[in-house]
């Protein structure tokens, strides 16, 4: 649990008084995105290791 706040102290300094604030925004849009596209890539991994890899 430690390592997430951590994580999320650091995503927070990350974006301490950065101008302009459309490109935070963007940043913080696509840190989201890529978030969501590793959960989907381990998913899909796990899923095709569960079903012995048949495609």
């Amino acid at each position: 649990m430690g390592t997430l706040i951590h994580f999320r102290n650091l995503y927070a300094q990350a974006f301490q008084d950065c101008r302009p604030l459309l490109a935070v925004v963007l940043l913080k849009v696509y840190s989201i995105f890529a978030a969501f596209m590793l959960f989907m890539a381990v998913y899909a991994l796990m899923d095709r290791a569960m079903n012995g890899f048949e495609f």
